[in-house]
C-alpha cells in the first residue's frame, strides 16, 4: 500500500545503478548481463528502458495486477529499493536504436 501512495505522488526514481547491476545478476539469465539479450523472442529487453516503467512493472508483477509465471515470483521478494536499483541499472544501459 505505502509503494501504490509513492508512485501515486510522482516521486522521483532515485535508485543506484551500481547497486542495481549487482542485483541484477538473477535477471541476466533471461534478459541479459546488460537487459539487451533476451533468450526467446517473447523475453523483453529491459536495456534503455524508462525507469518509472520498469518499477511500475515490476511492483504490477509483485502485486498480481499483472500477470506473468515467470516474473511475479521473481517480483515477490523485492523491496522498492531493490526496483528502482535494478530500474536505474536498466534505464542507463544502450537499448535498441529506433528512428523515425
Amino acid at each position: 500500500m505505502c509503494a501504490a501512495a509513492w508512485l501515486a505522488s510522482g516521486a522521483a526514481y532515485a535508485g543506484n545503478p551500481s547497486a542495481g547491476k549487482e542485483k541484477s545478476k538473477t535477471c541476466a539469465a533471461c534478459h541479459g548481463a546488460d537487459g539487451n539479450s533476451p533468450n526467446t523472442p517473447d523475453t523483453p529487453r529491459l536495456a534503455g528502458q524508462h525507469a518509472d516503467y520498469l518499477v511500475k512493472a515490476l511492483l504490477a508483477y509483485q502485486n498480481g495486477t499483472r500477470k506473468n509465471a515467470i516474473m511475479a515470483p521473481m517480483a515477490k521478494p523485492l523491496t522498492l529499493r531493490d526496483m528502482e536499483d535494478l530500474a536505474a541499472f536498466y534505464s542507463r544501459q544502450q537499448g535498441l536504436a529506433t528512428f523515425r
